[in-house]
Protein backbone atom coordinates (compact mmCIF):
# COMPACT_ATOMS: atom_id res chain seq x y z
CA UNK A 1 0.00 0.00 0.00
CA UNK A 2 1.05 3.52 -0.69
CA UNK A 3 0.18 6.13 1.92
CA UNK A 4 0.01 9.86 1.30
CA UNK A 5 0.12 12.19 4.27
CA UNK A 6 -1.65 15.19 2.78
CA UNK A 7 -0.83 17.59 5.64
CA UNK A 8 2.92 17.21 5.15
CA UNK A 9 2.87 16.41 1.41
CA UNK A 10 4.69 13.11 1.79
CA UNK A 11 4.16 9.79 0.01
CA UNK A 12 5.30 6.62 1.80
CA UNK A 13 5.86 3.42 -0.18
CA UNK A 14 8.15 0.41 0.05
CA UNK A 15 10.20 1.86 2.90
CA UNK A 16 10.72 5.21 1.19
CA UNK A 17 9.29 8.64 1.91
CA UNK A 18 8.99 11.02 -1.01
CA UNK A 19 7.82 14.60 -1.26
CA UNK A 20 4.55 14.86 -3.18
CA UNK A 21 2.07 17.45 -4.36
CA UNK A 22 -1.66 17.35 -3.75
CA UNK A 23 -4.59 19.50 -4.81
CA UNK A 24 -4.16 23.28 -4.91
CA UNK A 25 -6.99 23.64 -2.37
CA UNK A 26 -5.80 20.89 -0.01
CA UNK A 27 -7.54 17.64 0.91
CA UNK A 28 -11.01 16.76 2.18
CA UNK A 29 -13.22 13.73 2.86
CA UNK A 30 -14.19 12.01 -0.39
CA UNK A 31 -17.87 12.50 0.43
CA UNK A 32 -17.32 16.27 0.16
CA UNK A 33 -15.32 16.15 -3.09
CA UNK A 34 -16.84 18.14 -5.98
CA UNK A 35 -15.82 18.51 -9.59
CA UNK A 36 -13.39 21.39 -10.11
CA UNK A 37 -12.78 22.16 -6.42
CA UNK A 38 -9.01 21.52 -6.60
CA UNK A 39 -9.20 19.22 -3.59
CA UNK A 40 -7.58 15.82 -3.14
CA UNK A 41 -10.05 13.21 -1.80
CA UNK A 42 -9.10 11.46 1.43
CA UNK A 43 -9.60 7.70 1.43
CA UNK A 44 -8.18 4.42 0.20
CA UNK A 45 -8.23 4.08 -3.58
CA UNK A 46 -7.54 0.94 -5.60
CA UNK A 47 -4.73 1.24 -8.11
CA UNK A 48 -6.32 0.43 -11.46
CA UNK A 49 -3.85 0.76 -14.31
CA UNK A 50 -0.92 2.73 -15.71
CA UNK A 51 -0.96 5.01 -18.74
CA UNK A 52 2.30 5.78 -20.50
CA UNK A 53 3.22 8.25 -23.22
CA UNK A 54 5.25 6.25 -25.79
CA UNK A 55 7.28 9.13 -27.21
CA UNK A 56 8.58 10.11 -23.75
CA UNK A 57 8.68 6.96 -21.62
CA UNK A 58 9.86 3.42 -22.29
CA UNK A 59 7.83 0.54 -20.92
CA UNK A 60 9.30 -0.03 -17.44
CA UNK A 61 10.84 -3.50 -17.14
CA UNK A 62 8.96 -5.66 -14.66
CA UNK A 63 5.69 -3.67 -14.75
CA UNK A 64 3.00 -5.93 -13.24
CA UNK A 65 0.02 -3.59 -13.36
CA UNK A 66 -2.28 -3.44 -16.37
CA UNK A 67 -1.07 -0.65 -18.66
CA UNK A 68 -1.60 0.99 -22.03
CA UNK A 69 -0.02 3.63 -24.22
CA UNK A 70 -1.81 6.97 -24.62
CA UNK A 71 -2.10 8.90 -27.85
CA UNK A 72 -2.90 12.47 -28.89
CA UNK A 73 -6.66 11.81 -28.95
CA UNK A 74 -6.90 10.32 -25.44
CA UNK A 75 -8.91 12.21 -22.85
CA UNK A 76 -10.73 11.84 -19.53
CA UNK A 77 -14.30 13.09 -19.13
CA UNK A 78 -14.71 15.75 -16.44
CA UNK A 79 -18.24 16.89 -17.34
CA UNK A 80 -20.91 15.67 -14.88
CA UNK A 81 -23.48 15.81 -17.72
CA UNK A 82 -21.49 13.31 -19.78
CA UNK A 83 -22.67 9.67 -19.71
CA UNK A 84 -18.93 8.81 -19.81
CA UNK A 85 -18.15 10.99 -16.75
CA UNK A 86 -14.89 10.01 -15.02
CA UNK A 87 -13.99 7.62 -17.81
CA UNK A 88 -11.49 7.51 -20.64
CA UNK A 89 -12.75 9.13 -23.85
CA UNK A 90 -11.40 10.04 -27.29
CA UNK A 91 -11.08 13.56 -28.64
CA UNK A 92 -12.88 15.20 -30.19
CA UNK A 93 -15.50 14.64 -27.50
CA UNK A 94 -18.77 16.53 -27.32
CA UNK A 95 -18.52 17.04 -23.55
CA UNK A 96 -15.68 18.60 -21.55
CA UNK A 97 -12.76 16.18 -21.25
CA UNK A 98 -9.22 16.69 -20.06
CA UNK A 99 -6.49 15.88 -22.60
CA UNK A 100 -4.11 13.17 -21.45
CA UNK A 101 -1.52 14.01 -24.14
CA UNK A 102 0.09 17.10 -22.62
CA UNK A 103 3.06 19.25 -23.51
CA UNK A 104 4.07 19.80 -19.86
CA UNK A 105 4.99 16.16 -19.09
CA UNK A 106 2.58 15.80 -16.16
CA UNK A 107 0.86 12.80 -17.76
CA UNK A 108 3.90 11.04 -19.24
CA UNK A 109 3.24 8.40 -16.53
CA UNK A 110 -0.22 8.20 -14.97
CA UNK A 111 -1.51 5.74 -12.37
CA UNK A 112 -5.31 5.60 -12.49
CA UNK A 113 -6.88 5.52 -9.03
CA UNK A 114 -10.28 4.04 -8.26
CA UNK A 115 -11.84 7.24 -6.95
CA UNK A 116 -15.52 7.69 -7.87
CA UNK A 117 -15.43 5.01 -10.53
CA UNK A 118 -17.55 2.09 -9.38
CA UNK A 119 -19.85 3.53 -10.66
CA UNK A 120 -19.01 7.22 -11.15
CA UNK A 121 -21.35 9.63 -9.41
CA UNK A 122 -21.67 12.81 -11.52
CA UNK A 123 -20.07 15.84 -9.89
CA UNK A 124 -18.20 13.92 -7.17
CA UNK A 125 -14.80 14.33 -8.81
CA UNK A 126 -13.03 12.90 -11.82
CA UNK A 127 -9.52 12.17 -13.03
CA UNK A 128 -7.93 11.56 -9.64
CA UNK A 129 -4.54 10.19 -10.63
CA UNK A 130 -1.04 9.65 -9.33
CA UNK A 131 1.14 11.38 -11.92
CA UNK A 132 4.36 13.30 -12.56
CA UNK A 133 4.79 16.73 -11.04
CA UNK A 134 6.28 19.95 -12.27
CA UNK A 135 8.48 21.68 -9.70
CA UNK A 136 6.33 20.49 -6.78
CA UNK A 137 3.40 22.62 -7.97
CA UNK A 138 -0.04 21.72 -6.58
CA UNK A 139 -2.40 19.66 -8.72
CA UNK A 140 -6.08 19.97 -9.56
CA UNK A 141 -6.82 17.22 -6.99
CA UNK A 142 -4.37 14.45 -7.89
CA UNK A 143 -1.24 13.27 -6.13
CA UNK A 144 1.99 13.98 -8.01
CA UNK A 145 5.64 13.03 -7.53
CA UNK A 146 8.93 13.36 -9.34
CA UNK A 147 8.90 11.37 -12.62
CA UNK A 148 11.94 9.14 -11.85
CA UNK A 149 10.39 8.30 -8.46
CA UNK A 150 7.06 7.48 -10.12
CA UNK A 151 8.74 5.20 -12.66
CA UNK A 152 10.52 3.41 -9.80
CA UNK A 153 7.26 3.12 -7.90
CA UNK A 154 5.11 1.68 -10.72
CA UNK A 155 7.37 -1.36 -11.15
CA UNK A 156 6.96 -2.19 -7.46
CA UNK A 157 3.17 -2.07 -7.56
CA UNK A 158 0.99 -5.13 -8.06
CA UNK A 159 -2.64 -5.66 -8.97
CA UNK A 160 -4.71 -5.25 -5.80
CA UNK A 161 -2.50 -2.52 -4.31
CA UNK A 162 -4.09 0.66 -2.97
CA UNK A 163 -3.17 4.27 -2.39
CA UNK A 164 -4.40 5.73 0.88
CA UNK A 165 -4.65 9.49 1.29
CA UNK A 166 -4.89 10.70 4.88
Amino acid sequence: MIRVESAVRTLHAFGQSLPCAIGRSGALPASDKREGDGMTPLGRWPIRTVLLRPDRVALPAGLRLPWRWIGPDDGWSDDPRDPAYNRAVRHPHRFSAERLWRDDGLYDVVVLLGHNDAPPEPGMGSAIFLHCWRDRQPTEGCVAVDRPALLDLVVRLSPGDTLEIV
